[in-house]
């Protein structure tokens, strides 16, 4: 062969290769361009209409709040089981300080997102100080948040009408307008977009968030090059407890009640936005802007299948489905070292 075919040869390969990067690496935006598409010519109007795009960005509001969070932990090489049901229990609070104690919308905001950063103590605790792998603690977590969270409401629910668990009567008896509005358009799309931007500056524009990422590239590098790697996992932590929080006045709110473990549901849906994020534009890491696509693509095949009448019992599939895609896309094609 001569020079000339072999560096054709070569660019052909290097072309194909280029070609093939970029489909991976885009391959969340392309598939949701392709899924709005599609669903607009098989729904018609039903699925263009802006009510139902309001209902998309309104759906996916929670789960990129939960992703967000997600987000945070992962930045350091983190991971965390029990958010959704740390969640429930911020739920719990926020509802239970408006309607049981009085508080003030804000106050219950405050109350909720103290009493969720008190409790992510143990987690740290545990991460830290006793060295327990993230997974292993969070998981054990999950049963503890469960359990102290229906103690402190009785095994009921905290929703209008109802007297406290210890049996006295609630300082208030109906919702406020303010209460109601935080779970609702715009306000929870509102919410959701800053949780996203206050996310992405924080790890791309700020020292500490670089920090977070360079530690979860290689810790034992991070922490030889002078970065306090106990210091910077618990404050990822404590960033982490703040969008849990967030995440449970969002459900409680738009749910207008605390229902017994009203956010663990949550736990998959944004896992999977954040593994699909994690390879929007060929990050390789988890952004916060890819957690957003994520959550849009997830929302979005819902909210379509729906539409076209697809059995609800299958929605749980898709989203597994989706999941192990963007699994696939994260790591089949990442290069041992």
């Amino acid at each position: 062969m001569s020079g000339t075919q072999t560096l054709a040869a070569a660019n052909s390969t290097a072309k194909k290769t280029n070609i093939g990067k970029f489909l991976i690496d885009w391959a969340a935006v392309i598939a949701l361009v392709a899924c709005i598409i599609a669903f607009s010519v098989l729904s018609g109007k039903s699925f263009a209409s802006t009510s139902n795009l309001i209902n998309i960005l309104r759906a996916m509001a929670i789960n990129t709040v939960f992703g967000i969070a997600a987000t945070v932990t992962m930045a350091p090489d983190g991971f965390d089981m029990s958010a959704a049901t740390l969640a429930s229990c911020s739920a719990y609070a926020f509802v239970s300080g408006y309607l049981w104690f009085g508080f003030s919308t804000l106050g219950s905001v405050l109350f909720c997102i103290v009493v969720t950063l008190v409790m992510y103590q143990l987690t740290m605790f545990l991460i830290i100080v006793c060295r327990i792998p993230d997974m292993l603690a969070t998981c054990a977590l999950m049963f503890v948040h469960q359990g102290l969270g229906q103690w402190y409401i009785g095994g009921g629910a905290v929703s209008t009408g109802m007297k406290t668990s210890w049996g006295a009567d609630p300082a208030r008896t109906k919702l406020g307008t303010s209460f109601s509005a935080i779970g609702r358009a715009p306000w929870i799309i509102i919410i959701m977009f800053a949780c996203v931007g206050v996310a992405y500056v924080f790890l791309n524009f700020t020292k500490q968030g670089r920090f977070l990422y360079a530690m979860g590239g290689n810790k034992e590098a991070a922490k030889l090059s002078g970065i306090d790697v106990k210091k910077y996992r618990y404050l990822a932590g404590m960033i982490t407890a703040v969008f849990i929080a967030v995440g449970g006045i969002l459900v409680s709110s738009r749910g207008s009640s605390a229902q017994v473990m009203c956010c663990d549901d949550y736990l998959m849906p944004s896992l999977a936005a954040v593994f699909v994020g994690r390879t929007v534009g060929g990050a390789e890491k988890v952004n916060a802007i890819g957690t957003l696509v994520g959550s849009a693509l997830v929302s979005t095949l819902e909210n379509g299948l729906t539409i076209l009448a697809v059995p609800y019992y299958v929605l749980p599939a898709v989203k597994g489905a989706v999941l192990a895609l963007a699994l696939i896309a994260a790591y089949a094609t990442k290069k041992e070292d």
